[in-house]
């Protein structure tokens, strides 16, 4: 047999299996030293999965287990560090976890519908493969997009099936009903090999991210996937909303493509890195220019940009030449540089045009005479540009030669394309954003392998700028599997009590100091957190408890299943406490957590739920029972005969509180608990 818990005078101690009751007191037993337990459902370190064959040929084949977002990615006192969240990506997940799963996928229609399709492109090929890794798991697919009208002015969106049916070679069957609001049955979704949902283009309530659309959206759906960066910095049903309702969210492989290459851009990692910087606006890029001031070895302006930055340098320049109000902006840009001390290379001469004689001139960077306007780069720029990308072994460049007006004789862009493909020969870290620098690399050479391209500029700006992507950050954020726990815990073989949602960490610095026979691990969403009990912990010495800053709704499995000893006990304690969202009480915790939580719970271990709100414990109580395969039940099982609900636990059986339990009873508000636990016999 195995030991109790239980709690005497504030401290917690074991005892002999018993159900062990007081009037104010109560904690049920749990297994703490079971040997030769083997945890049920651990899932395997390897996620990655070879190929099946089809016809003797490989179908699919995935690159190494980890994502490509998680290579460059170090563990700093438990919080990831990088310059994007971590999330999770569909590589992520077991072949075997996906088969006979309701996966939809929000596909981006920019790249498989807006364009003829360039089959050695690295975007088409990542597209497609997502939704084909998925169809060898065997999962039932839903596709979902939105497609602009010159699409469906070309072709009626019956076709639109057609269409992505001979791109997979499987047959899509489109789906109407959104605008009545009915959703999809699962004999529907049976039946066919894959579905696609109507054109979101047509429903505003896509745009609006309203919840109950993203409900029916994600009605029936087990494991949601975004595949859709070009929208990833916009706030949408389909990309946002959905995320409240799925059990798993995650990044398909060209989302995580376009991200990875995001993240190596930014990276200061070689000399001399060289931002080139194109287009205008330079009010709206103000923070994204300081970022890339921060970062690189010199900045090259191409664009309209250059004028207020050339005004800030002291230079004449027209005034019809300037933006509004940027001033300020573009002198705060040449302090850092001036600063830092890297070089701003300006433009040093212009192709202009002639209003009325209509007729091209080149005229130098501080003589532009009146009513000429420039629309191009001049030979005396571009020299100096293609002089100072000899010495660079980094490239960044983001934004076009674009002027306000534009002419057929002028070769700005063309030019500096083949300067920056002549770069990438000479081994040189090229990444190119925007469609119109991609388009520009792509004329010079069919194929580039050595040059990333991201053609989203948008969503790059919003990035550069220091704001967070919405629908990344709606992605679940993971950790990865290797954790190395001899480093977290002193004795990383004792048993493990994990508090899902631990908040500022009050619950497990008061556990972890009384028992040290115990280590203790708190799974937080909200990185700060996380970082300031770290921080505490570093400082204390104490090598029992652990804090990760993670989504435990799709992380708990891989987190805990590697870890050496048994998990004795998992706590939600007052989940989501926001006076401003109060409906994410009701949304934390979801099918797949309680599921990993039945497989990883050693037998007669125990749950124990609170919350101030009694519907939500009722309601977490009901999830458990119903999800957790049969293998739990209510510890003190006597129920009030007029409302057939659980006595509550009159005080917290542990004898210490949470920080919100703390808030609740400090107002004089009751609080609300029970205990389940994972039964011996199923």
């Amino acid at each position: 047999m195995g030991h109790s818990l239980y709690l005497l005078n504030g401290i917690l101690l074991i005892s002999k299996p018993s159900f062990f009751t007081c009037p104010r007191n109560f904690l049920t037993c749990f297994e703490q030293n079971s040997c030769s337990y083997t945890r049920n459902g651990k899932l395997p370190n390897q996620f990655c999965r070879k190929s099946s064959l089809q016809g003797g040929q490989k179908v699919l084949e995935l690159d190494h287990v980890k994502s490509s977002l998680h290579k460059e990615t170090t563990i700093c006192n438990g919080v990831l560090s990088g310059d994007f969240p971590s999330i999770q990506s569909l590589r992520e997940i077991p072949m075997e976890e996906l088969t006979a799963k309701v996966v939809m996928v929000r596909f981006d229609s920019t790249i498989l519908l807006e364009k003829e399709l360039e089959w050695n492109s690295k975007s088409v090929s990542k597209a497609l493969y997502t939704i084909k890794y998925l169809l060898e798991a065997r999962a039932k697919i839903i596709l979902v997009s939105d497609w602009s009208e010159k699409i469906t002015s070309k072709l009626v969106e019956e076709s639109i099936p057609d269409i992505l049916s001979s791109l997979l070679q499987y047959k899509v069957v489109s789906v109407k009903g959104l605008s009545f609001g009915m959703s999809l049955k699962r004999e529907v979704i049976d039946e066919a090999e894959i579905l696609l949902l109507e054109n979101l283009s047509e429903f505003k309530e896509e745009v609006a991210n309203c919840s109950k659309f993203a409900k029916l959206l994600s009605s029936g759906v087990d494991i949601f996937v975004n595949d859709s960066f070009s929208r990833s910095h916009k706030v949408l049903a389909s990309t946002v909303g959905v995320a409240r309702f799925c059990g798993a969210c995650v990044a398909g492989f060209y989302f995580e493509e376009c991200l990875s290459q995001l993240k190596n851009a930014i990276k200061a990692n070689k000399k001399l890195f060289a931002a080139i910087i194109g287009g205008g606006n330079i009010y709206d890029k103000a923070a994204a220019l300081q970022f890339l001031a921060s970062r690189c070895d010199g900045l090259i302006l191409i664009g309209p940009i250059s004028f207020q930055i050339m005004h800030a340098l002291g230079q004449a320049v027209p005034s019809n030449l300037l933006e509004r109000g940027a001033h300020e902006a573009a002198l705060d840009i040449v302090k850092l540089a001036h600063d830092r001390n890297i070089p701003i290379l300006c433009p040093k001469d212009f192709w202009c045009v002639n209003d009325l004689e209509k007729h091209l001139e080149i005229f130098p960077a501080q003589g532009i005479l009146d009513g000429w306007m420039p629309v191009d780069l001049g030979p005396r720029s571009l020299e100096e540009i293609n002089s100072f990308l000899t010495k660079c072994k980094k490239i960044l460049w983001i934004g076009p030669v674009k002027f306000r007006f534009s002419s057929s004789y002028t070769s700005g862009m063309s030019r500096l394309a083949q300067m920056v493909r002549k770069q990438s020969k000479n081994d040189s870290d090229i990444t190119v954003i925007g469609n119109a620098a991609c388009s520009a690399i792509a004329e010079e050479v069919s194929y580039v392998p050595v040059v990333n391209m991201v053609e989203h500029g948008s969503v790059a700006w919003e990035f550069l700028k220091g704001r967070k992507l919405p629908a990344v950050m709606a992605l679940d954020r993971s950790y990865p599997l290797e954790i190395d726990w001899n480093v977290a815990y002193y004795n990383p073989a004792q048993p493990l009590v994990v508090d899902i949602g631990s908040g500022n960490g009050l619950f497990i610095m008061g556990m972890s100091s009384k028992r040290k026979d115990l280590n203790f691990l708190g799974l937080e969403i909200n990185g700060k957190l996380v970082q300031r009990c770290l921080d505490s912990v570093n400082q204390f010495g104490i090598k029992n408890r652990y804090f990760i800053s993670t989504n435990a709704t799709s992380t708990f499995r891989s987190i805990v299943s590697n870890y050496p000893g048994d998990l004795a006990l998992v706590s939600i304690q007052c989940p989501n406490p926001d006076f401003n969202k109060p409906e994410h009480r009701w949304t934390m915790l979801q099918k797949p957590l309680i599921e990993a939580v039945a497989d990883l719970l050693v037998y007669n271990g125990k749950v124990f739920l609170q919350s101030d709100i009694e519907a939500v414990v009722l309601r977490m109580k009901d999830q458990f029972l119903q999800y957790g395969k049969g293998k739990f039940a209510l510890v003190h099982n006597q129920y009030d005969d007029k409302t057939n609900n659980p006595f509550w636990l009159e005080e917290n059986p542990f004898g210490v509180r949470s920080d919100w339990e703390q808030h609740v009873l400090d107002r004089g508000c009751p609080m609300y608990r029970l205990v389940l636990s994972k039964s011996i016999t199923i």
